[in-house]
């Protein structure tokens, strides 16, 4: 992921996923539906950051940074390292 676009294209699958219709999303984060809908279309060819993440947030989605090419972060490392310990006899 390198440019808005795809992070545009992310969001609207994250709300699709989540089973949210725009205004019902807006209404969870705090936002306005017009603003949902500008995100996910870039029509002014920005993102807020803090939009984002409240957008993020209201799905149940978290923000999260990983090195470039790593699919899972050391938090996801340690979720499967406690799963299994619990699986084990």
């Amino acid at each position: 992921m390198t440019q808005l676009a795809d992070v545009a294209d992310m969001l609207t699958t994250v709300r699709h996923d989540s089973k949210l219709s725009q205004e019902e999303w807006a209404r969870r984060a705090g936002v306005a539906r017009t603003t949902v809908a500008r995100m996910e279309t870039l029509a002014r060819n920005d993102m807020s950051v803090s939009v984002l993440v409240r957008l993020l947030e209201a799905a149940g989605y978290d923000l999260k940074f990983v090195p470039h090419g790593h699919g899972r972060t050391l938090e996801d490392i340690l979720a499967e390292q406690r799963k299994e310990n619990r699986i084990r006899p």
